[in-house]
């Protein structure tokens, strides 16, 4: 048996006398989780929680996602955030030097729509520096709601570290970060089809790109003698070409030959290309610049022209005749009726189509070509670097890699906005120079700041500076970089950082972009390890909406439940990775468990306090206070694994399972009538229950640090246990586990035999001896106490003497098979002989006939004596009990 080990060394009253403290003989019989809450938040201090730049501790930096200030936390928010305070708290206690900072996220359209909306205006209706103003004025007031929610849901946060990505120091970087993968090739500018939308005007990234599917009409029309279907009449104007597939014996002689775009009158030539679908619409399609990514392919492959038919704010350009100044959608109503004026519309069905809107307005993107700043992708870097990190759960790492596989275009980083990072960059009024500034003067805006020399290829001194502002995820995806302490000048002193927690719907945006930019100015991989959690749905399975009204708030939470409710529903609702669906049975189950954690605190603490002569000890007394320990060791050493594993549910089971199941309906039983009398076996319980509740309380502080700091500070005299380390207990005892689950199953077994005798559970049983054969238990009396009986264990066989008791007929079978021949026949089997009554014949006389005895027609009860007084016996495990009967 290894010697237990615990943190508690000195007596329990000296250490309230050597602090001095004079605590409540007992907890308030009801928690109060308003009053908890409010108590602890006045206590803890954020410098507490400060990551410190002079420690020898290893570093544990949390590279924390940045939300986008929009005012208030919403439940998934409060899913992530307690998924990060659980692991700075669990690794403050050990012994890491743990860095979780709070960033936001201010730039990009969210703020800039959020001004539009709430000032009734658009960014043009104002001037530059005014609308940028309002979006300043507006993130700042929302960060302060979004700071104080942090505050009150009891998150420890490094805010000593916080960071806001719209201020110079933060900025800065980002633009110090575009200049150097400017200088080394990563970044261009070009002219090429990007993703727009019309509604923000503003290109935004294929990562960007929501999907839905909605429904939308193929139109059959004949192009100047060749049948073409097509969804998007609009882009008419825009046709360069019609594609056959070379295999289609349909339009074997029509390659190559040129038709008249009707309406519009120019002339396009017939290609032919292996990508071209036969079965779609005719098989014959119009290639137009552009209705989509497959018109991109093909208009680089066969090197068409360009024709703009759509500009940035969604209208039909002068290539379209009449139709100028329409939107395209009014423009497409227009050509069909136009169409068939003509007599050119065949037919018309309807069609299901996948849609790609904006993914902040889901207005449906426009493919557009316009001039634009990109960083290159280079995918199997990234991909390489992806798989020297270590993903929870491994399976997530699939996802960047399919998403790296399936990037046909480059990272395109500009934005037509306002509300973001400037691009650093001025071009020459004479000659067109790119003129970027001193790495020491950033930040600069280049719309407002100038050069300071000259052009130094023409000499010129007047400039105009970029208007297209950086995409917020180049602000995003130096997080990691700053938060590490990035200055240009070299690696960061902190780099790189341990873990990246991040939802599983910006894999291909943050946690992609993040890899790429790390490796274009370190070399290196971002983090060791990424934790990927799920999204939170509402109670009906789907994605939380106000259409749907299914959005659960964390106030609706926290308001009847308290915060650490909400922090147990959020840690137990699922595994890495996975979904998790609000169900309100979970945040009353967390709740519940609150309740029942806090009687077992308030009675041990009644047990601990309680004056009493019996000694303390330091050590268990009786095989139950044995096997409690080793059940505790063994618990712990569970739950480590599962904290070192990021499996915060596993975690919280075992903690619930083990207070509720094993200490509470186990443990506690058995100790009451030790802890209610002066027997010495006494100071063990204490020390037992003291030992037991101390590692409780210390695993419980990551999931509930409100409730478990108050049962601490009464438990320890007044100490705060974030300043105390993760539970060391340890102790093995393989006798006491097996011996300990003996006596627990013969506790349960003993009571169904009360019940089944009509019992209540604390009458007393009559003489009850225990047969282990195998070896000795001594359970100290725990076990009689518990079920008010004499207990005596014997280490031999019983020496039991066997005879046949009743017959018990099966009458279901009898009743049914012999009906009116019942009785006879069962009166016929209780006078045979015990042979027959345990081997039965195979007819049974009954009133001079022979009667078939049917299968299963009844069993044979024994009864048992020991020295001539009759006992029940019960079979557990490899024990045998005998109960004398009354």
């Amino acid at each position: 048996m290894k010697k237990p080990h615990s943190r508690i060394t000195i007596k329990w009253k000296e250490k309230q006398k050597l602090l001095q403290m004079s605590l409540p003989e007992e907890l308030p019989k009801t928690y109060d989780f308003a009053a908890v809450e409010k108590r602890w938040l006045g206590e803890w201090n954020d410098s507490d929680f400060y990551f410190d730049t002079q420690s020898n501790k290893p570093q544990y930096v949390i590279d924390t996602p940045p939300p986008y200030p929009t005012g208030k936390l919403h439940i998934g928010h409060a899913l992530n955030w307690v998924y990060m305070d659980i692991i700075a708290r669990y690794k403050r206690m050990t012994g890491y030097n743990v860095m979780f900072p709070q960033g936001w996220d201010c730039h990009g359209l969210p703020t800039e729509v959020k001004v539009e909306e709430t000032h009734n205006i658009t960014k043009n209706d104002v001037s530059r520096e005014e609308f940028r103003r309002m979006c300043r004025e507006l993130t700042v007031d929302n960060i302060a709601a979004m700071r104080q929610s942090l505050r009150t849901m009891g998150f420890s946060v490094d805010w000593s570290n916080e960071y806001i990505t719209m201020e110079p120091y933060y900025y800065g970087k980002t633009q110090l970060s575009f200049l150097r993968m400017l200088k080394d090739g990563y970044i261009y500018q070009d002219e090429h089809p990007v993703n727009y939308c019309t509604r923000c005007e503003t290109a935004i990234a294929f990562a960007e790109v929501s999907y839905y599917e909605g429904t939308t009409l193929l139109n059959f029309f004949d192009f100047d003698g060749l049948e073409i279907a097509t969804t998007r009449p609009e882009l008419l104007a825009a046709c360069v070409a019609v594609a056959v597939h070379p295999d289609d014996e349909r339009y074997t002689e029509s390659v190559g030959k040129t038709l008249r775009v009707p309406i519009f009158g120019h002339d396009v030539t017939i290609i032919a290309d292996d990508a071209v679908d036969m079965n779609f619409g005719s098989g014959a399609v119009m290639i137009c610049t552009f209705g989509d990514k497959t018109d991109v392919f093909w208009w680089k492959k066969h090197h068409l022209p360009l024709r703009k038919a759509l500009s940035t704010n969604g209208t039909m350009t002068a290539i379209c005749g009449k139709y100028q100044g329409m939107t395209s959608k009014a423009c497409r109503e227009a050509i069909l009726a136009d169409m068939k004026a003509l007599g050119i519309l065949k037919s018309q069905k309807q069609i299901d189509q996948r849609v790609g809107g904006c993914w902040r307005c889901k207005t449906p993107i426009e493919i557009l070509s316009e001039r634009q700043w990109f960083v290159r992708v280079k995918g199997d870097e990234i991909v390489k670097a992806a798989r020297e990190i270590k993903w929870y759960p491994e399976h997530m790492l699939q996802r960047l890699e399919n998403w790296a596989e399936q990037m046909e275009w480059d990272w395109c980083i500009s934005r037509q906005r306002l509300f973001a990072t400037p691009i650093p960059v001025w071009f020459c009024d004479q000659c067109g120079e790119m003129i970027l500034p001193d790495e020491a003067d950033l930040p600069i805006d280049p719309t407002i700041d100038k050069p300071k020399h000259a052009c130094p290829k023409c000499g010129g001194s007047s400039f105009t500076g970029e208007t297209d502002v950086l995409d917020t995820w180049m602000d995003s995806s130096i997080t990691d970089l700053h938060i590490t302490g990035w200055d240009g000048s070299g690696r960061p002193p902190y780099f790189p950082s341990q873990i990246r927690p991040q939802g599983h719907d910006i894999i291909r945006t943050w946690a992609f972009y993040t890899i790429l930019r790390s490796i274009a100015l370190t070399g290196e991989k971002p983090w060791d390890g990424i934790l990927i959690n799920g999204m939170v749905l509402g109670e009906d399975g789907f994605k939380m909406s106000k259409s749907r009204g299914n959005v659960i708030g964390p106030e609706d939470v926290m308001g009847p439940y308290g915060v650490d409710a909400l922090r147990q529903w959020a840690a137990a609702g699922s595994s890495t990775g996975q979904d998790i669906q609000f169900n309100w049975n979970d945040v009353v189950a967390a709740s519940r468990f609150q309740t029942k954690m806090w009687n077992i605190v308030r009675f041990s603490l009644m047990q601990i306090n309680k004056e009493t002569t019996v000694p303390e000890t330091n050590g268990p007394s009786t095989l139950i206070d044995r096997w409690m320990l080793a059940n505790l060791s063994h618990t712990i050493a569970e739950v480590t694994d599962a904290m070192e594993n990021y499996l915060f549910d596993k975690g919280l089971k075992l903690i619930r399972d083990f207070a509720w199941n094993v200490l509470a309906d186990e443990y506690l039983e058995f100790v009451k009538g030790r802890l209610y009398s002066e027997d010495p076996d006494r100071a063990g319980a204490v020390y037992t229950l003291r030992t037991t509740v101390d590692a409780l309380c210390t695993m419980l502080s990551p999931y509930i640090p409100f409730f478990a700091q108050e049962c601490y500070h009464h438990l320890s005299g007044g100490a705060r246990i974030i300043d105390h380390p993760w539970s060391s207990f340890s102790y093995t005892d393989a006798d006491a586990m097996r011996d300990g689950d003996l006596v627990v199953n013969i506790v349960g077994v003993l009571r169904k035999y009360k019940h089944d005798a009509g019992l209540a559970l604390n009458a007393p049983l009559g003489e009850t001896t225990i047969y282990t054969p195998s070896h000795n238990v001594d359970d100290a009396g725990d076990l009689g106490r518990t079920v008010n009986a004499q207990v005596t264990w014997k280490a031999e066989e019983p020496k039991l003497e066997k005879k046949v008791g009743d017959v018990v007929f099966n009458k279901g079978v009898v009743g049914k098979t012999l009906r009116g021949k019942a009785g006879a026949f069962m009166a016929a089997v209780n006078a045979l002989s015990d042979a027959d009554k345990i081997t039965p014949p195979a007819f049974v006389v009954a009133d001079g006939e022979e009667i078939a005895v049917p299968e299963n027609a009844w069993t044979t009860s024994y009864v048992y004596s020991v020295s001539g007084m009759a006992v029940d016996v019960i079979m557990v495990d490899d024990a045998i009990i005998t109960i004398r009967k009354a």
